[in-house]
């Protein structure tokens, strides 16, 4: 090597013993490929990555690390100058080949998986291919494999751990939607307790004062509970009480609040509505009502119901006074035969 000058105090000397800079130690020429390849191959060994190359032409492995027979279950095999027939079953090896001709077609190289059974032991690996032409003219191709097997199964386990914690979550959250709804809502026609339908009633009446505007109030029995009692026992007359829940549900709106307030009384609060309205909604109700048979051990109960419909404030001004005037005109209609809708007198003021 040429000597060399440096710059810095006078007189100094050219010094033949100067390392080589980064840029000149990978010259052409100068970089030893067969070292370079070895420190790649034992790098990738130490973080268990398996490395091989195969001829194309002859489908023979020309190289291959330590980890390479470790990984792949090769141990105490002679991989090099081997093919894949003989070193995998038939199915792996067309598996194999299928993925090699995917990589030929692809010069920047390909990603693909592969599951091996190893000491009896299903293992999953990525393989990365990719072609390499080589000096002879012949091409090569890399493969680099790593095993992924503990990594998937601890994403399978996080995965299950959490779909677990989520069904535990909503789990939760149903106890204590259950829980809410158990302290305003009566077991067993799923309708608001009494309690908080009057909590309801007093916040309608005030809004309504406030906004000049009607709300309606139905008070509802069944008719014929006692024959039912008679005929079918305590439980069928549950069964009915169910079923009328399930009806003024599905009949009232989010806003609407129905309250079973015990035995077969039952009232609905209807918001934002007059007597008009309020009696042609209750009136599909009650048609539903005549036209549902609840099926009870093998038999068909029949059920009918009276309704008295009151508004605020056209037939009452004041709440306890609008719940009066329901339950009189639920008397009048039970009075008629039942089966049947009454509407309470409207309230007239003398002009003075």
């Amino acid at each position: 090597r040429g000597s060399s000058s440096t710059s810095g105090a006078p007189g100094a000397q050219a010094d033949d013993t100067i390392p080589m800079t980064m840029a000149e130690s990978l010259a052409p020429g100068l970089l030893d490929v067969a070292a370079l390849q070895g420190a790649v191959l034992n790098s990738l060994d130490q973080f268990a990555v398996a490395v091989t190359v195969k001829d194309l032409a002859s489908g023979r492995y020309e190289q291959a690390n330590a980890s390479a027979a470790r990984l792949l279950g090769l141990e105490g095999r002679e991989v090099v100058g081997s093919q894949d027939a003989d070193l995998f079953d038939a199915t792996l090896a067309v598996a194999l080949r299928a993925a090699e001709q995917q990589a030929r077609a692809i010069p920047s190289g390909v990603m693909a998986e592969h599951k091996l059974e190893i000491a009896g032991t299903r293992r999953d690996f990525l393989a990365w291919r990719q072609v390499v032409s080589h000096a002879d003219g012949q091409a090569r191709m890399v493969a680099i494999w790593q095993d992924v097997t503990d990594a998937r199964r601890r994403e399978a386990q996080l995965q299950t751990a959490m779909a677990q914690l989520e069904q535990q979550q909503k789990a939760n959250e149903t106890l204590r939607r259950d829980v809410e709804g158990s302290q305003v809502r009566d077991a067993l026609s799923g309708l608001y307790h009494r309690a908080h339908f009057e909590e309801q009633l007093c916040r309608e009446a005030d809004l309504s004062s406030r906004e000049q505007r009607e709300f309606a109030l139905v008070a509802i029995a069944v008719d014929n509970m006692d024959e039912i009692r008679q005929n079918h026992g305590v439980d069928g007359c549950e069964r009915v009480i169910e079923a009328l829940g399930r009806l003024l549900r599905a009949g009232t709106r989010a806003m609407d609040a129905p309250c079973r307030l015990g035995g077969d009384r039952f009232v609905v609060l209807l918001s934002g509505v007059g007597l008009a309205t309020a009696h042609s909604r209750m009136e599909q109700l009650r048609r539903q009502c005549a036209q549902h048979i609840v099926a009870y051990n093998g038999q068909q109960i029949p059920f009918t119901v009276s309704m008295g419909v009151a508004s605020f404030p056209h037939t009452a001004g004041l709440v306890d006074e609008l719940m009066r005037s329901a339950d009189r005109a639920l008397a009048s209609a039970r009075e008629k035969g039942g089966n049947r809708i009454v509407l309470a007198s409207i309230q007239f003021t003398p002009v003075a």
